[in-house]
């Protein structure tokens, strides 16, 4: 008599694709495999449990049990729009820790901490020490001008008409062709930030930088490698003649994760900005009831679902 196959674990998220794009198809599990049945009845699989993030576009249908094989593996799945922009929605592959939680929620409530996690993130980007005595609305500033200038040299460097970061999501047509290559650009980017920042255990809303959006956090992370990766891609394209820009965007953001081997960076990189704060992880409250039943140690990440 076979044995049975023992549960899918996740491999961690520094191994694996960055991300993929699925449109006009229904996602289902047969024979425990997750596949993508299009209108012809074709099937593709995909090996979900080696993906940090897909992208669910516009006539897309998803089963309950790809869902559920989605969430065991730690893949994230987000519905998107047309070109991977427009987030509406996304299913959680894993969760903030409740120690990982609190930490990240302690530094962000006390204004002297906050403002040393902003100042490193602000090292990390720009590549030196931000002046002193400055708050984070003033750095917020200075970012904001620094941006500003790297677009329009960016701009200057692919020879394309540029005037300001501006979209309509709602109007998605009504943008330039190089705010539609930017757009499509960091929605890749976002995704597998957000995949990142929960397989460490943390909490997309609960930001430093940005805040009062669910993924306020993600959009501080990505920002740190937003220049090194997408940007010079998105001015790249937009410079091009071709037709599909946006397709061509997303295959190549492809490209330069594994060509940067941006999975590797991201959680080490969150790690690192946090622990400017120079603050331990919260212990346990002595009255706090502890698992009565050890988890086994799991093979992916500190953030999926054991």
């Amino acid at each position: 008599m076979n044995e049975p196959l023992p549960p899918p674990r996740p491999i961690p998220i520094k191994e694996r694709l960055s991300v993929l794009y699925v449109e006009k198809g229904q996602l289902d599990v047969l024979d425990g495999a997750f596949v993508v049945v299009d209108v012809n009845g074709v099937r593709t699989h995909i090996p979900v449990g080696g993906v940090a993030c897909l992208m669910l576009e516009p006539g897309t249908r998803v089963s309950h049990a790809a869902c559920a094989l989605a969430a065991r593996v730690g893949t994230l799945l987000v519905w998107v729009g047309e070109a991977g922009v427009r987030l509406y929605s996304a299913g959680q592959p894993g969760g903030a820790r409740s120690d990982r939680l609190l930490y990240q929620a302690k530094l962000a409530l006390d204004d002297e901490l906050r403002l040393k996690v902003v100042r490193r993130m602000f090292a990390i980007r720009f590549g030196q020490e931000p002046p002193q005595r400055r708050s984070v609305e003033q750095l917020r500033g200075i970012e904001g001008a620094r941006v500003r200038e790297m677009y329009k040299r960016l701009a200057e460097r692919y020879k394309v008409r540029w005037v300001h970061r501006d979209y309509d999501p709602e109007s998605w047509e009504s943008s330039d062709r190089p705010n539609r290559c930017l757009s499509a650009a960091t929605a890749a980017l976002y995704g597998v930030t957000e995949a990142a920042v929960l397989a460490a255990g943390y909490a997309p809303a609960i930001g430093f930088i940005h805040t009062g959006k669910p993924l306020s956090f993600v959009y501080d992370i990505a920002d740190l490698f937003k220049f090194d990766t997408v940007v010079p891609v998105a001015f790249e394209v937009a410079a091009s003649a071709k037709a599909n820009a946006e397709r061509e965007v997303r295959l190549r953001c492809r490209d330069v994760f594994r060509r940067t081997r941006l999975l590797e960076k991201i959680i080490p990189t969150i790690e690192d900005v946090l622990a400017a704060g120079g603050i331990a992880p919260p212990e346990p409250a002595p009255d706090q009831v502890l698992p009565a039943i050890a988890d086994k140690e799991p093979l992916g990440d500190v953030g999926h679902r054991g």
